[in-house]
C-alpha cells in the first residue's frame, strides 16, 4: 500500500493550527506499520530549508501552465515533498494578512492539489490511496474521479478525505470554476457547488470514497444542524463511509519525563514534585502570588468565538476571589484579546495574560497548572486537552466533539459551552483539588494512558483498504 497524503500545513514545516500536527505525525505512524507513505504540502516561506529538488513540473491551472519545482524532505520513516511555487507560496503567511484571506486562494490550493496529482506521475509514486485534508486539498478526491480519472499513474486509486473543522469551507465565487479543473458536470447540488458557490470542501466531502472527522463523537455531531454547517445533509447521506478517528498525540514531543522546558522533569508515578516545581516557575514568570496550594487553572487557546474564551473569562471569575488564579496564552481576536487583558488587569496577582506566541511558556502551563480550561463552542477533536493530560493537568471542558471522547473520566465536563455550566464544572474540580490523595490519584490516571497514534494508525489502515475495495481495479 502507498499512501499519499495531501495536507496545507504540516510539522515541522509550517503550522497555524492542529492540521499541521495531524498531517505531521501520521505519515510517520503509518510508516511505523509498514506502509510507503509521503506527504504532500506547500513549500511556504521558509519551510523548506535542507529539502532537496525531486523533480520538476508544469502544471496545468486554468487553461495556463505554471512551473513549479517538487522538494523533498525525510519525515521520520516518510517521505515529505514540498510543492515550490514562490509566486503561490512565498508569502508572509500560509492563508492570508491582517485578518482577510489572500485573494487568490482559490487558485492557489486548485494549484496545489493539481500540482500533487502531476508530481506522483513524475515521481512514479503509484499511489494505492490518497488521505487529502480539510478544504485546502478537497479538490483532490474530486479531479481523481474527473479530470484524472484515466491517467495512468493515479488510475484506480482511492481516496479518504479527513474534515477538521467543518466552519472552513473553501467558498469561492462561481467564477472560480475554471481554476478548478474540474468538469462543468461537477458543479451541482451533488458535487462541488453550494449555493451558487464552489466550495473545495464540499468537493471533497462529495467525491471521496471514505470520509473521517477527527472524533467519533463528532462524526455524529457533524450530520446535525447545528454542526453541520450546512453539509448536515451531505453528511447523513454519506453516513455509511463516515468515521470517526480520533487524533493521538506525538508522544515524543510532548513528554514531560524529557522537557527540557521545564525545571525538573516528571512522569505519572513521581508528578508532585515536578509539577510543584513547574507551578512555582509559572508564577514567578507571570507575576502571581507564589502560592503552592491556590487551584491554579491554565488555558492555552487561540483567541475566538469556537473557543469560548469568553465563557472561560466570566466562569473563572468566582474561583479568583476564592485564592485561585488563572493563566491564558493565545492570541486571536482583537476584542477578546483586549477582553483578556482587561480582565488580567483587574485582577492583578491572580491572573496573567501573554498574547505573543511563545512554546515555551505554552509547555510550562500544561505541566504547572492543575486544571486546563477548555470551553469549546465545538471542538472536532481538541489537541489542548490531550497534551495537558500527558502533562497531568485535568481537563474542565465541554462535551462536545473530541472532548467528550478524552476527557472522561479524569477530567470535568460542563453540559455546554454557558457560564453557569463552566462555572460549576470548575468548582467541582476545585473542590476536588482540594482532596490532594484523591487528586493525585486522578492525576496519575489521566497521565498514564498511551495517548499517542498508534490506534489512529492502524484505524486508518482498515479504512484505507476500505476506500480501495470501493473502487474498481482498473484493466
Amino acid at each position: 500500500m502507498t499512501v499519499v497524503q495531501v495536507a496545507s500545513e504540516a510539522v515541522p514545516f509550517s503550522k497555524t493550527g492542529g492540521l499541521a500536527d495531524v498531517a505531521g505525525a501520521l505519515p510517520k505512524a503509518l510508516a511505523a506499520r509498514g506502509a510507503k507513505v509521503c506527504l504532500f504540502t506547500p513549500a511556504y516561506r521558509g519551510s523548506a530549508k535542507g529539502a532537496v529538488e525531486a523533480a520538476k513540473l508544469r502544471v496545468p491551472l486554468a487553461g495556463a501552465e505554471l512551473s513549479c519545482r517538487v522538494l523533498r524532505a525525510p519525515l521520520g520513516g516518510a517521505d515529505a515533498y514540498l510543492i515550490d511555487h514562490p509566486a503561490f507560496f512565498d508569502r508572509p503567511a500560509l492563508y492570508g494578512e491582517g485578518g482577510k484571506d489572500y485573494a487568490d486562494n482559490a487558485e492557489r490550493y486548485a494549484f496545489f492539489s493539481r500540482a500533487v496529482l502531476e508530481a506522483c506521475r513524475a515521481l512514479k509514486l503509484a499511489p494505492t490511496v490518497f488521505h487529502a485534508h480539510d478544504w485546502q486539498a478537497g479538490l483532490v478526491p474530486a479531479l481523481l474521479k474527473t479530470t484524472y480519472k484515466d491517467e495512468p499513474s493515479v488510475r484506480g486509486a482511492a481516496s479518504v478525505f479527513t474534515v477538521h473543522n467543518m466552519g472552513y469551507q473553501g467558498l469561492f465565487p462561481n467564477s472560480a470554476q475554471p481554476v478548478t479543473g474540474l468538469p462543468p458536470a461537477a458543479f451541482s447540488p451533488e458535487g462541488a457547488e453550494y449555493w451558487g458557490k464552489v466550495s473545495y470542501l464540499k468537493a471533497g466531502l462529495a467525491y471521496a470514497d471514505v470520509l473521517t472527522t477527527v472524533s467519533p463523537t463528532h462524526a455524529r455531531e457533524v450530520q446535525t444542524p447545528e454542526y453541520g454547517r450546512g453539509f448536515e445533509g451531505l453528511m447523513r447521506s454519506r453516513a455509511d463511509v463516515l468515521h470517526g478517528v480520533l487524533n493521538g498525540l506525538d508522544s515524543e514531543a510532548w513528554d514531560p519525563a524529557r522537557d527540557r522546558s521545564l525545571p525538573r522533569p516528571y512522569s505519572a508515578k513521581n508528578a508532585a514534585a515536578g509539577k510543584a516545581a513547574a507551578k512555582a516557575a509559572l508564577q514567578k514568570a507571570l507575576g502571581l502570588g507564589a502560592a503552592p496550594d491556590a487551584f491554579l487553572v491554565g488555558s492555552v487557546t487561540r483567541l475566538d468565538a469556537q473557543k469560548g474564551v469568553d465563557v472561560a473569562l466570566k466562569a473563572v471569575e468566582p474561583l479568583l476571589s476564592a485564592g485561585a488564579q488563572y493563566v491564558l496564552l493565545g492570541s486571536g481576536d482583537p476584542a477578546l484579546e483586549k477582553a483578556a487583558k482587561a480582565f488580567a488587569a483587574g485582577h492583578a496577582g491572580r491572573a496573567a495574560y501573554t498574547s505573543r506566541f511563545d512554546d515555551e511558556l505554552a509547555r510550562l502551563i500544561y505541566a504547572g497548572s492543575d486544571a486546563f480550561l477548555m470551553p469549546s463552542r465545538y471542538e472536532p477533536c481538541g489537541l489542548g486537552q490531550l497534551i495537558a493530560m500527558r502533562y497531568g493537568t485535568l481537563p474542565v471542558a465541554v462535551r462536545t466533539g473530541g472532548l467528550a471522547d478524552t476527557v472522561p473520566p479524569h477530567g470535568f465536563l460542563a453540559p455546554a459551552a454557558e457560564v453557569p455550566a463552566v462555572a460549576s464544572a470548575l468548582a467541582e474540580a476545585a473542590r476536588a483539588f482540594g482532596e490532594p490523595r484523591a487528586w493525585a490519584k486522578r492525576r496519575e490516571g489521566a497521565m498514564a494512558p498511551d495517548r499517542g497514534w498508534g490506534p489512529a494508525a492502524a484505524k486508518y489502515l482498515e479504512l484505507y483498504a476500505l476506500a480501495e475495495a470501493r473502487v474498481p481495479r482498473p484493466r
